[in-house]
């Protein structure tokens, strides 16, 4: 298992290795307001006149809030990456502010649709409903009218290169209800979830970036009554099912099968997974309104080395 995509996932997003103490290094840093909040949310407050959150942003940054972010240059900054991400059922809005950069000079700001690590992608090509070129909006070869960019589920990116000193803009990061959330990462490393697709012909990948213990609770398409649950190395004949997928990356496309699910059922579907990606994905072919009911909790350190020691599903471990 590579560590530096480990140290990334912990850095970004709470990985596994904040199961075994390594993070605690971020309690005393700001960007711990945003990992405070991912465990801690506090009631939404929006009256017309709230107050704005405001922080400086850093070259290297993730944001889990509502509020007004500002970069500003002391040297070169050439590489720089903020992660974004809301509750599962929200999308996120980045609104650019005051920008002085100098894009013919070969600075450039782009808000990409969703999250980008060691080159993986997510949501994957196949997943997302966007082509990839549509994906990534720059803000020197944007129309000036567009001025604010949305993503199509719960996670951006905002890319930034400046090159000189005092180059500087101010980001303002909104959430906002997605009725039908398809594509999300989950924010904390237990929880439930209900993935709905309302016969539209699409696939849907709901990521949890930690090694879990998961409960497949409920798969239905349309008013279809319950079956015995039948569950296969592979669906290749239906063009309805989910999938359970884990590896180390972020692309879904890239994990590997562990199951699929290709009938009706309600019954427990009970799975320990010792990957740092476990990812229950949802292909529809748009005849019905499928939905799957699914509950999570990360795996403790003596269930993580019992799987590695004695489960099939140690390759993971060996990858």
């Amino acid at each position: 298992m590579g560590r530096t995509f480990r140290e990334q996932l912990c850095f970004l997003l709470l990985s596994v290795s904040v199961l075994r103490g390594c993070c605690r290094d971020l309690e005393n840093n700001e960007i711990s307001d945003e990992f405070y909040s991912l465990f801690n949310p506090e009631p939404r407050r929006d009256p017309p006149d709230a107050f704005v959150y405001r922080r400086p942003l850093r070259c290297m940054d993730m944001v889990a809030v509502e509020g007004q972010f500002t970069f500003t240059a002391e040297t070169p900054h050439l590489s720089c990456a903020t992660f974004l991400m809301a509750e599962p059922s929200e999308l996120i809005s980045v609104e650019f502010g005051r920008v002085d950069i100098d894009c013919s000079g070969g600075d450039f700001i782009t808000v990409f649709d969703g999250w980008v690590m060691k080159g993986e992608k997510f949501p994957s090509s196949q997943d997302h409903p966007l082509p990839l070129y549509e994906r990534y909006v720059d803000y020197c070869d944007s129309a000036p009218a567009r001025r604010s960019v949305r993503s199509s589920q719960n996670v951006a990116m905002v890319f930034f290169r400046v090159h000189s000193a005092g180059s500087s803009f101010t980001l303002t990061v909104r959430k906002h209800v997605n009725l039908f959330p398809c594509n999300a990462i989950s924010q904390s490393p237990e929880g439930s979830y209900t993935m709905v697709i309302p016969q539209q012909r699409r696939n849907c990948s709901f990521s949890i970036l930690y090694p879990v213990a998961i409960d497949i609770s409920e798969y239905r398409l349309g008013r279809h009554s319950s079956f015995p649950k039948r569950i296969m190395p592979g669906c290749t004949e239906s063009e309805d099912f989910v999938q359970l997928l884990g590896g180390n990356g972020i692309d879904t496309s890239k994990l590997l099968p562990i199951t699929d699910i290709c009938t009706s059922f309600t019954g427990p579907t009970h799975m320990k997974i010792g990957c740092d990606n476990t990812v229950v994905r949802m292909v529809s072919s748009g005849s019905f309104v499928s939905r799957v009911s699914f509950s999570y909790r990360a795996l403790d350190s003596q269930e993580l080395q019992t799987i590695k020691l004695n489960n099939v599903e140690d390759f993971c471990f060996n990858n």
